[in-house]
């Protein structure tokens, strides 16, 4: 039997990977790349092609790859969107999915990364929005504001953020709340440009107009 999301969620292999990548991250400084935010892109990428129409297999499949797209932390942040393409390529044939979902979940995982990834297909440009989309200040590991890089700045400056899908209109929205006394808008921009038009792409792919909203005001 082909494997469901739920098979993928209580994978022994799986939440090891992921809690130990996340660990590892954890060390070097990064922000959380665990449990939560798997949960939380796998649940988003599921969500958005749902709304768009998309039939319930689909719609499960761009869960899986997005649960599973940051499996390769464990090895190292550097290109850990092919080497998280590889290791769910082994995971999931050991799970017996067919072949047609394999290279959906792997293409996903391997079309992740901002600095090399495409929109190739709907689960890749479901689970490119539902990742880029997961800024909020609980993702922020460190507790010395002193020690804080732009990247926490952001993140902990995030105190609210939704990724909204208008079926009808074609329009995905990401709005953001950021308390500018931590840091200036300017600065999520810095950072997030790149990843914002990754995201502005990906919605194109399924035939919709990507808006970010930040502080109720419209800015793509």
């Amino acid at each position: 039997m082909t494997p469901t999301l739920s098979d993928i969620k209580t994978d022994h292999e799986v939440a090891v990977y992921l809690t130990q990548g996340n660990h590892y991250l954890g060390r070097m400084g990064y922000t959380e790349h665990g449990i939560r935010h798997a949960t939380l892109v796998s649940s988003l990428a599921g969500d958005i092609l749902a709304k768009l129409g998309y039939e319930a297999r689909d719609c499960e499949v761009a869960a899986i790859a997005g649960y599973l797209h940051d499996v390769a932390n464990m090895i190292n942040r550097y290109n850990h969107g092919t080497s998280g393409a590889i290791i769910a390529y082994h995971i999931l044939s050991r799970l017996q999915m067919k072949p047609e979902e394999i290279v959906l979940v792997v293409s996903a995982i391997g079309n992740h990364e901002e600095e090399r990834g495409n929109a190739i297909n709907h689960v890749a440009a479901a689970v490119i929005l539902a990742d880029k989309s997961d800024v909020h200040w609980s993702r922020v590991a460190k507790t010395d504001f002193a020690k804080f890089e732009i990247h926490d700045r952001v993140n902990y400056a995030a105190q609210y953020s939704e990724l909204q899908v208008d079926p009808d209109g074609r329009v995905i929205t990401l709005k953001v709340t950021i308390d500018t006394t931590i840091c200036p808008v300017m600065e999520y921009f810095e950072i997030f440009l790149q990843r914002m038009i990754m995201c502005r792409r990906a919605a194109e792919f399924l035939g919709c107009r990507f808006n970010l909203v930040i502080n109720n005001y419209e800015l793509l």
